[in-house]
């Protein structure tokens, strides 16, 4: 299984949901592949911003691995998931599906907490660290119920 992490950039908030659901997934000792990707390529081929470095390495999770890159229509097909972090995320990746199986498998991270709120991962980039700490919080949340799932088949 593949799951892909996406966000505006691919510097704050997706390298942050990449890492956390990484780390979750291998302790659990699940097979699954986890990546992540921006809706732009402003930053193709950058690391993360150091500010979400810095909340990863708080929480022992090195995400130094990861580079900017902009979604493909091949990782649509290409991934069984696709996680997006806010509503603009959605209808980009959305557009570049050609099916509804494709579009199906496009998913707001936080109706993972609260099904059908579609609550949007705020884009801490403008703010200051407190904004890095909410999301962290915000991620690793999904990420349980995510990995929860994963572990009894659920999605």
């Amino acid at each position: 299984m593949k799951i892909l992490m996406v966000c505006l950039g691919n510097i704050c908030r997706s390298p942050l949901a990449h890492g956390i659901l990484e780390g979750k997934v291998n302790k659990a000792g699940l097979a699954i592949t986890v990546d992540s990707a921006g809706t732009n390529g402003y930053h193709d081929g950058e690391l993360p911003d150091p500010r979400s470095i810095d909340k990863a390495n708080e929480y022992d999770i090195d995400i130094t691995n990861q580079r900017s890159r902009q979604i493909t229509q091949n990782d649509i097909q290409e991934f069984d998931f696709i996680y997006v972090m806010d509503s603009s995320n959605y209808n980009n990746v959305v557009a570049l599906c050609n099916s509804p199986e494709e579009i199906s498998k496009v998913k707001m991270i936080m109706n993972e907490v609260e099904p059908g709120k579609n609550i949007s991962v705020p884009d801490p980039y403008f703010g200051d660290s407190d904004g890095f700490e909410k999301v962290y919080q915000m991620l690793d949340l999904a990420c349980d119920k995510i990995v929860n799932q994963l572990k009894t088949k659920a999605i």
